[in-house]
C-alpha cells in the first residue's frame, strides 16, 4: 500500500515538474518572442528615423545650393549689368574730364553716357525686381503671379492658360516662396521642358491653398529625376519644405510634366 502511495507521489512530482519545465519554455519563448519583435520594431524605427534624416539632410543640401546659385546668378546679374555699364561711364566720364574732345564728341560722349545710365536704371530694376518683385510687396501674391505669367505671354516663349484664386492668408516670406515655386516651374519648362503651353491652377478651400501645373514639354524619367534631381527640382522641394506642404508629380518622357502642390493655411 506504501509502496503504490509513493509511486504515485512520484508521478504527481513528475508530472508537477514537467508542467514546472513546460511553463518555464513557454515563459522563455515569451520573453524571446517579445525581445526579437522589439529588436525588430526598434530596428524599424531607426531605420525610418535615419530615412527621415538624410531626407532633411537631402533637402537642406537643396537648400544650400539653390542660395549657392542664387547668390552666382545675382553676382553674375551685378558684373554684367551694372558695374560693368558704371565701368563705362567712369571711363568717358574721364575722357570728357581731360578736355581734348571737340564739341562734337563731347556731345557723343554724353549722349553715350546717358545711354548707359539709362540703361544701367533698367538692369538695377529688374535685379530689384528678380530679388523681391514689387508688385508682390504692394498687391499681394495674385497680382505677382498673374504679372509673372503676363510677361512669359508677352515675350511668346510660352502661352500660359492661369486661373488664380488667392486671398491674403499667407506671410510675405511665404507668398514669396510661392511665387519662386511657380517662376522655377515657367521657366523649367521653357529652358528644360522646350514647352509652348502651360496649364497654371491656383485654388483655395477653407483650409489649404492647391497649385495644380502642367506643361506640354518634352518630359522627363521618374526614376532617372528621383536619383539625380537638378538645381530647379530641389529648389522647389526645399521651398515646399519650407510651406510645410506636399509635392507630387508626374512625367513621361515626351509627354510633358504635371505639379502638384498643396500647403494648409497658417
Amino acid at each position: 500500500m506504501e509502496k503504490e502511495l509513493l509511486q504515485e507521489d512520484s508521478q504527481i512530482i513528475v508530472v508537477i515538474l514537467i508542467a514546472i519545465m513546460v511553463l518555464l519554455l513557454m515563459a522563455v519563448s515569451l520573453v524571446l518572442f517579445f525581445f526579437f519583435s522589439r529588436k525588430k520594431i526598434v530596428a524599424a524605427e531607426l531605420e525610418k528615423a535615419n530615412m527621415a534624416i538624410s531626407y532633411q539632410r537631402d533637402l537642406i543640401h537643396g537648400t544650400i545650393e539653390t542660395q549657392e546659385e542664387e547668390r552666382k546668378r545675382i553676382a553674375q546679374d551685378l558684373h554684367d549689368a551694372i558695374s560693368a555699364k558704371l565701368n563705362v561711364v567712369s571711363l568717358s566720364t574721364n575722357v570728357l574730364i581731360d578736355g581734348k574732345l571737340n564739341k562734337e564728341e563731347q556731345e557723343q560722349t554724353l549722349q553715350h553716357i546717358l545711354s548707359v545710365t539709362t540703361k544701367t536704371l533698367e538692369s538695377s530694376r529688374r535685379l530689384a525686381h528678380n530679388l523681391l518683385p514689387p508688385i508682390l510687396e504692394n498687391f499681394g501674391l495674385q497680382a505677382a503671379i498673374e504679372e509673372l505669367c503676363d510677361e512669359f505671354i508677352s515675350s511668346k516663349k510660352l502661352k500660359v492658360n492661369y486661373t488664380v484664386v488667392y486671398h491674403d492668408f499667407f506671410s510675405k516670406n511665404n507668398e514669396l516662396h510661392i511665387f519662386r515655386i511657380i517662376q522655377e516651374l515657367l521657366n523649367n519648362s521653357v529652358r528644360h521642358g522646350e514647352a509652348a503651353n502651360v496649364v497654371l491652377n491656383i485654388n483655395e478651400d477653407d483650409k489649404e491653398l492647391i497649385i495644380e501645373y502642367s506643361d506640354d514639354g518634352k518630359g522627363f524619367d521618374i526614376q532617372s529625376i528621383n536619383i539625380n534631381k537638378g538645381i530647379g527640382l530641389k529648389n522647389i522641394e526645399s521651398r515646399v519644405e519650407i510651406l510645410n506642404g506636399i509635392l507630387s508629380y508626374q512625367s513621361e518622357v515626351g509627354n510633358g510634366a504635371t505639379f502638384t502642390i498643396s500647403t494648409k493655411k497658417t
